[in-house]
């Protein structure tokens, strides 16, 4: 028997809902999507779910059937009948007595569709963004349901009135932002940290550097010191949630003119082109 108070009720356990004995809640335990529509289309579901697959499979989470799964994305898509939302998904490892290493349980399904935000202005006059200390987990290339760190990260970046906050290393290297994909640009390369266990292999940052060299960027997967990135003469962000947006404040110091730069223009222009195509 296990007595449960939820607020200033007690119950026998037995009677409450298991929502209440879910992993996710007791350990993070489970891993998560987000994914966009545009004009009534949903973009790089395959992609997504590629990356969910993966993430389960390096966290244990067994007997999931991904093609459930994407019926289950369009089947929500399809009901709320929005040309533009947003899809949040996540498997979590099931419900049962808190155990760290528990066995048998039943993973556990949960989706979210809303609106879209209107990233409009921020893509149009840019953002500002601060470091902090990335004292993240050291597998952030699964998209786990362990943000705390993230969560921190946005407050403290929110008190400072900026829009994002900057990962930075132990050994002062930029990993990735708190929410999306960090790059640079100098003269006509662009930067952005390799794909390693601390950075998420994120599906906006893939078709970013897919584009760079239609606009005629190089491209460097290679690390960035934080104080190099004040140099830069263009940086922006990636995000499926926004695609590309332009960084025009860097722990308040502005970068170049202040402004979206020339790359960073070109790049949202043929990410909206990629869009239309898929």
């Amino acid at each position: 028997m296990q007595l449960v108070m939820i607020d200033d009720e007690i119950f026998d356990s037995k009677k409450v809902d298991s929502v209440y004995f879910d992993y996710g809640t007791f350990f993070g335990d489970g891993v998560y999507e987000v994914l966009r529509s545009y004009n009534g289309k949903l973009f790089a579901l395959d992609e997504h779910l590629d990356r969910f697959k993966r993430s389960l499979a390096e966290i244990e989470i067994q007997g999931v059937d991904i093609e459930t799964v994407r019926q289950r994305v369009l089947k929500a898509f399809e009901k709320y009948n929005a040309l533009n939302a947003k899809i949040y998904f996540h498997i979590t490892r099931g419900a049962g007595i808190r155990d760290h290493a528990a066995e048998g349980l039943e993973p556990r399904f949960f989706l979210i569709v809303s609106d879209i935000e209107d990233a409009g202005e921020q893509k149009k006059n840019g953002i500002s963004v601060i470091t902090v200390p990335d004292t993240r987990w050291k597998r952030c290339d699964i998209k786990s349901l362990n943000l705390l760190p993230n969560v921190l990260a946005k407050r403290a970046a929110h008190k400072r009135g900026c829009a994002e906050a900057v990962f930075v290393d132990d050994n002062g290297y930029i990993t990735e932002g708190a929410a999306s994909a960090f790059f640079a640009v100098f003269g006509n390369v662009l930067k952005t940290a390799p794909l390693s266990a601390n950075i998420l292999p994120s599906i906006t940052r893939h078709f970013v550097l897919a584009l760079a060299p239609k606009v005629g960027l190089k491209v460097q997967e290679t690390q960035i010191k934080a104080e190099d990135a004040t140099k830069a003469d263009e940086l922006l962000q990636a995000v499926s949630s926004k695609d590309v947006v332009p960084i025009v404040k860097f722990n308040e110091i502005q970068i170049a003119d202040g402004k979206g730069g020339k790359y960073t223009k070109l790049l949202a222009k043929e990410f909206e082109k990629l869009v239309i195509e898929e």
